[in-house]
């Protein structure tokens, strides 16, 4: 095979990689009923004038799978976490104890449930978007490498393992959005 399809085959599968790196982050976020510290993901803390990470000012521990614990590293800076927590509307409310500021999850209703499936359908979506670009970028390089010398048969081959690339990235996507969608739905 030419060493030129290799190396765009082998950054379009870096870049398909990339798309499903992307998906599974944005799943993360996506609450499933169940208490987890990545729910806290990208909430900013004002700390003495600064934005800074949550994660970067307390420990968080999930106790059960109904609560998330904050332990803040200084006192000072429970109501400052409130307030992080309040700003960034993830639907939950703090409550603390002077000591430590504690989340609790309620349970998901059916009608939530269908919601967040259909939200992990969306990211799902825009992820297989974002392999079918990749993939019509890889052709139109396979198509501009036959104007300048590429043999139609490797032309056609490269074309085929690019085929082949974007299926697997699909069948992944899949597996992904599957197992999301059946952590959702289990009550």
């Amino acid at each position: 095979m030419n060493e030129d399809v290799q190396l765009y085959l082998d950054d379009a599968a870096e870049r398909m990689e990339k798309a499903l790196k992307h998906l599974s982050a944005e799943l993360v976020k996506l609450r499933a009923g169940k208490a987890t510290p990545s729910m806290l993901d990208g909430i900013m803390v004002d700390y003495y004038g600064v934005a800074t990470p949550l994660q970067q000012v307390a420990t968080i521990n999930t106790p059960d799978a109904r609560s998330i614990v904050i332990q803040p590293w200084e006192k000072k800076v429970i109501d400052a976490i409130e307030k992080a927590i309040f700003a960034a509307n993830i639907g939950l409310t703090p409550g603390n104890n002077g000591e430590t500021v504690r989340l609790n999850i309620p349970p998901l209703t059916e009608e939530r449930r269908k919601g967040l499936v259909k939200q992990v359908k969306n990211e799902g979506e825009i992820a297989k978007v974002s392999i079918r670009n990749v993939r019509r970028e890889l052709m139109d390089e396979f198509k501009k490498m036959e104007k300048d010398g590429l043999s139609e048969d490797s032309e056609k081959d490269a074309e085929d393992l690019a085929q082949k690339l974007t299926d697997k990235y699909y069948k992944k996507v899949e597996e992904i959005l599957v197992k999301k969608e059946a952590e959702i739905m289990t009550v």
